[in-house]
């Protein structure tokens, strides 16, 4: 069964919310910007070991 946007986006935006807790969002971005720069670089350079990441 596919997952439609509406709901993925808010059961997106309720975990956020719920791992944020009472930190406030401008410091809360800096975490989450991290995390997708982690999975930019995982999925791009995740088949090849050796691979140039310059």
């Amino acid at each position: 069964m596919a997952v439609k946007k509406t709901a993925l986006y808010s059961s997106l935006w309720a975990s956020c919310d719920e791992l944020r807790g009472g930190m406030d969002a401008s410091q809360y971005k800096d975490y989450v910007l991290t995390l997708l720069f982690m999975k930019y670089v995982s999925d791009k350079y995740g088949g090849d070991p050796y691979a140039d990441i310059v």
